[in-house]
């Protein structure tokens, strides 16, 4: 019996720890090649580590299992660099078929503290890294869609956050990133459905290591499967990576603990028509003020209910 991604290439970024690598592992057991990225620079990492060892080590656990991978240390929010990522792909394997996005980092503060830097920072790994690695992969389809005279098989699975959905106070840097993402997201769908190309979005929550100081509070239980670990998200993408969810494309999914949630696209909750030719303040304050005059004062276009999402 073959595998759903038996004979398919993946890329996977930020895959050395956390998500990424659980994503990368189970992309592997499903039967794909797997290039596994994460950031190094020669010397040492903050962990007192070499550099670049988190993504040979999980590219080595890939194969001591078995499966194929290698790793590539290169940085997805430089432009080169992530033509160099897709690249290694087609080299190593013949071609690609799955980006998975993944790489980020946390730069949190309130809006009113936070510095450029940790504005500049958030935005170029999260939202710029997503495009770099999107751009070459969508080049790479379209060019092989040219010369097959047809669709081809292409699927992108982007890490987008709840900090997006429930407006997070604390991260306005994370939160406009991630919001960025779904937008990148809708739009490579559209763009690129008539190649045979999917992509779609995640809200993962995992406890890992960018987000254990998010998760302080919530202790692993005792016994079982922690309900905020890595391996609850993995197999979301490994299905959305996969030939069964041809059908799944521009879509937004929250997962977490043994659950799927997809969430609705935005819907016009009223709409206002001026009496004249355009509106006057006088016109405005008339129609919009009794509209919001019984609204729950902290209701926002935010969807803070994500948060209370849950297996039942």
């Amino acid at each position: 019996m073959s595998l759903p991604l038996e004979g398919r290439s993946a890329v996977v970024t930020g895959a050395g720890r956390g998500l990424g690598r659980a994503e990368a592992l189970e992309l592997a057991r499903l039967g794909a090649a797997v290039v596994v990225n994460d950031y190094g620079q020669p010397g040492r990492d903050g962990s007192g580590e070499a550099s670049g060892a988190p993504a040979e080590r999980t590219a080595a656990e890939i194969r001591e299992a078995g499966g194929r991978a290698v790793a590539h240390t290169g940085d997805v929010s430089d432009f080169g660099q992530a033509r160099a990522l897709v690249g290694r792909a087609v080299a190593e394997f013949g071609g690609l078929d799955i980006l998975v996005n993944n790489a980020g980092i946390l730069r949190d503060r309130m809006v009113f503290s936070m510095t450029e830097d940790e504005w500049d920072s958030v935005i170029r790994v999260h939202l710029k890294g997503h495009f770099n690695t999107t751009h070459f992969a969508a080049a790479h389809w379209r060019e092989r869609s040219k010369a097959a005279g047809g669709p081809v098989y292409g699927r992108i699975v982007n890490t987008s956050s709840e900090a997006f959905l429930a407006g997070s106070a604390g991260q306005p840097n994370y939160a406009a990133a991630k919001g960025g993402i779904v937008g990148l997201t809708t739009s490579t769908a559209l763009a690129l459905a008539k190649y045979g190309v999917t992509a779609n979005a995640i809200c993962p929550r995992a406890r890992t290591r960018m987000t254990e100081d998010v998760f302080a509070g919530m202790r692993p239980p005792d016994d079982g499967l922690d309900p905020l670990a890595p391996e609850h998200v993995a197999p979301l993408v490994g299905y959305l990576a996969s030939p069964a969810a041809a059908r799944v494309n521009g879509q937004l999914l929250v997962v977490h603990g043994g659950m799927v949630a997809v969430v609705e696209r935005p819907r016009v909750r009223a709409q206002f028509d001026s009496k004249q030719d355009t509106f006057t303040y006088d016109e405005l304050d008339a129609l919009l003020t009794p509209h919001y005059a019984d609204r729950p004062p902290g209701e926002t276009f935010a969807a803070t209910e994500v948060l209370g999402l849950g297996r039942r």
